[in-house]
């Protein structure tokens, strides 16, 4: 049986184009995708905020001020949190559903920016990021599950990586709030104080909204579930999306239930979490979280020593990152997750030599601002959308979730690891090697993907399991269904 025949394919679907403008326009699928996305709002909102608030936070408390340190671990205590709260946040997808995962998700956060908002020193300061960061590490695993369950096949990465534009303008949106109370009292208290309000709106929101159809379905909730995917496919199609669900659901009930262990046992699942962490793994390596949370410091170390001047630049390269992901929303679904990566981290690796190059010739700051917006004009698109879309889709139902959690505990490890070591490493090597180190991984990452990464563009979540069969077992996919039907 070719690709072609099977429901949800590119051939299958070019034979009905009009149904791929339809689900844009479907007002059920829109509002589920931006609810679920506050999540990343959250994300971007808490990686972008503590950038300009640590220019004030030194500014209250000395001992902060005259450690980097400290300052490192202000910034990367929300990551430390994320790893728990991702690596844990695989599991409660699986045991409780995405709906409770997620609301669960936004009590933490909320009790976290409080707790931020009150400190009277940097070590509450510190415990409250790390509240914070768990928070927002089972909302990086839930999201992009959550949608991807709930969007058809061919407009899945447009909205997947709306999670990710919904990041990029919580960045955004971080950097106008950073604005708005520089000349406030209790300036940085506010700033992060502000960020419960949207993990609020969420709760309250999510309230309203259903369980993923795929999950429900697993959990023999099947009436539910049909429900569900009524509001989102029309009759004619609904039939055929049951069936392909029933059809995983039954292989999934005959497959124990995995673990750890079971991912790097079974070597399709192996090959596949190679694909996704690595995928994760360069997002960071390749600085994207060394410009959002000390853009404004960086600007500061070209030259610009106002910390408004430093903001409002640092405002521009936000806007940027918004804007490109929402380039990327439209290309990923047509020009494809793999030649969009590529070409992403071309314009990184470019972008990342020219920063270095403006601190090595300790130019007057204008050249390591036009290398910032480069990079994020670049990285963007590309590379801010395609892991996270990805990951949402290249693994079976019953390793979705803990999947998904391991890759995204592997982006907050390199995130930790990226943000508690930046400042230090510039203070040993400069910025201007640092930048290097960072390039030379932009080539690395060029190189893996080339090699590692399939197109997945227009695939069924059945479509893509094919892909890890043919690659595990040498043979095509039809061959190795054959071989499998033989066993039975």
């Amino acid at each position: 049986m070719s690709m072609d025949s099977i429901p949800g394919s590119s051939g299958y679907l070019d034979s009905f184009p009009e149904r791929r403008i339809t689900y844009f326009s479907n007002a059920y699928v829109l509002g589920l995708t931006i609810v679920a996305g506050i999540g990343g709002l959250l994300f971007g909102y808490d990686t972008g905020v503590i950038s300009g608030a640590l220019l004030y936070i030194k500014d209250d408390f000395e001992e902060v001020k005259n450690s980097n340190f400290l300052q490192e671990t202000i910034v990367s205590m929300a990551q430390v949190g994320a790893i728990v709260g991702a690596a844990t946040g695989g599991w409660i997808n699986d045991t409780f559903g995405r709906k409770k995962a997620t609301l669960l998700a936004d009590v933490i956060f909320t009790v976290g920016s409080f707790v931020m908002a009150a400190a009277p020193d940097p070590y509450i300061l510190i415990l409250g990021r790390l509240l914070v960061g768990l928070g927002v590490g089972v909302a990086s695993v839930t999201a992009p599950v959550y949608i991807a369950e709930a969007a058809p096949s061919e407009v899945r990465g447009g909205l997947v990586s709306t999670n990710v534009l919904m990041i990029t303008g919580g960045q955004f949106l971080s950097y106008l709030v950073n604005l708005a109370f520089t000349e406030v009292s209790g300036t940085w208290r506010w700033m992060l104080g502000v960020s419960s309000v949207p993990a609020i709106i969420q709760f309250f929101s999510m309230l309203f909204l259903p369980e993923s159809p795929r999950w429900l379905y697993l959990k023999e909730e099947k009436s539910k579930a049909v429900a569900v995917l009524s509001k989102i496919y029309d009759p004619f199609r609904l039939e055929d999306e049951v069936e392909l669900l029933a059809a995983a659901a039954e292989e999934d009930r005959h497959k124990k239930k995995a673990s750890v262990w079971d991912v790097f046992g079974n070597k399709e699942i192996r090959l596949a979490f190679l694909v996704g962490g690595g995928l994760q793994a360069f997002q960071q390596f390749t600085g994207i979280n060394t410009v959002m949370y000390y853009s404004p410091t960086i600007v500061q170390m070209a030259g610009f020593r106002s910390n408004q001047l430093a903001l409002l630049l640092s405002l521009i390269v936000a806007g940027l990152n918004a804007a490109g992901t929402v380039l990327g929303i439209y290309l990923i679904d047509h020009v494809g997750r793999r030649p969009l990566t590529l070409v992403s981290l071309s314009g990184v690796f470019a972008s990342l030599v020219i920063l270095a190059v403006s601190f090595f010739l300790q130019s007057t700051g204008a050249l390591a601002v036009v290398g910032l917006a480069l990079y994020i004009v670049f990285f963007s698109p590309g590379m801010g959308t395609v892991p996270w879309t990805v990951n949402s889709e290249i693994y079976p139902q019953a390793y979705r979730g803990i999947c998904g959690g391991m890759a995204a505990t592997v982006n907050w490890v390199s995130n930790v690891i990226v943000s508690e070591s930046f400042l230090s490493i510039a203070a040993v090597a400069g910025t201007g090697p640092t930048f290097m180190i960072l390039a030379g991984i932009a080539l690395l990452a060029i190189v893996f993907v080339y090699v590692c990464v399939p197109e997945t563009k227009a695939l069924t979540f059945e479509e893509v399991e094919l892909i890890w069969k043919e690659r595990a077992f040498g043979c095509s996919a039809d061959s190795q269904r054959l071989l499998e039907a033989e066993d039975t």
